[in-house]
């Protein structure tokens, strides 16, 4: 599928964000005053900004808030839902270790739970599409929570924690990218059952079905080489999680060393997350001969 830059940063950021405050709701760190509005500072910085960059992707941003009313059937809905939750038990809590030096730890808590679980709506948005198999997995909820732990680990300072988090995402990517790529044809998706042809025998195109690209080749239909994607996975996996555990692990700690580990992981993060949606084959790429 294209990779929408707006897209790529939502689930990035707001996963790193919610990540945090699932951390700073336990406790971890423990924080009060000005160090406490710097942590949920960024906490928020992140999850807000990465839901603000999600409306962009919109074809009429102005009605987003309309995806609210439809919690009961859609993830999309629910992910909403569950932020504003989030966003709202955990302003409770910051707003009592900031300006009162009063733990609520159970708002602590609650948003904790509210974190993880807007976290996991928003990998159901994909998870759920069984017409995108690489997605269509057990393992992409799992992905995403981890994901969203580990980086949150990592950002609120607890080192051995992170360290070991960041080498259970490393393996869980790789094993998704192993998984992912023999999941379409697991599947049983081609040209004959996306047409409905198969009982006349072996269909193939004659001839493309548009003259240009619509909207469907555009958004749908896009090719990663394999080679580019191979160099991508490589990056990745070294950036991602195995080059900061190296940093938090074998070298002095440091601030200026705990910010290259955070810089690498984003690096890895950004890089995975945008082969999540440019490796991710559309069965509707079949009708145009793509798959």
């Amino acid at each position: 599928m294209h990779p929408a830059p707006s897209v790529i940063i939502f689930t990035s950021l707001s996963g790193l964000g919610f990540g945090l405050m699932f951390f700073l709701g336990l406790g971890m760190p423990e924080v009060t005053g000005w160090t406490a509005f710097w942590f949920f500072f960024i906490a928020y910085a992140l999850s807000v900004g990465g839901l603000i960059a999600s409306t962009l992707h919109l074809g009429n941003p102005q009605r987003a808030i309309k995806a609210f009313s439809q919690w009961r059937t859609s993830w999309l809905s629910r992910e909403g839902v569950s932020a504003v939750a989030t966003l709202l038990v955990m302003a409770a809590y910051a707003i009592g270790l900031i300006f009162f030096d009063t733990n609520l730890q159970i708002a602590g808590w609650v948003g904790a739970v509210l974190s993880l679980l807007t976290v996991f709506t928003t990998s159901k948005i994909y998870n759920q599409l069984k017409t995108v198999p690489r997605w269509n997995m057990p393992l992409t909820p799992v992905l995403f929570l981890t994901y969203s732990l580990a980086g949150g680990a990592l950002l609120a300072g607890q080192i051995t924690m992170a360290a070991i988090l960041l080498l259970v995402l490393t393996a869980l990517q790789l094993a998704a990218w192993q998984m992912g790529d023999k999941a379409f044809a697991n599947a049983g998706h081609t040209i004959e059952t996306a047409t409905g042809l198969g009982k006349l025998g072996k269909v193939r195109q004659l001839e493309s079905p548009h003259s240009s690209p619509n909207y469907l080749m555009k958004e749908m239909v896009h090719i990663v080489g394999r080679k580019h994607a191979l160099k991508l996975r490589a990056i990745s996996t070294m950036t991602l999680g195995l080059f900061p555990v190296a940093v938090l692990l074998f070298l002095p700690f440091s601030h200026a060393l705990a910010l290259i580990a955070v810089a690498s992981h984003l690096i890895g993060l950004f890089t995975a997350r945008w082969l999540f949606f440019a490796e991710a084959e559309h069965v509707v790429g079949l009708y145009y001969d793509k798959r």
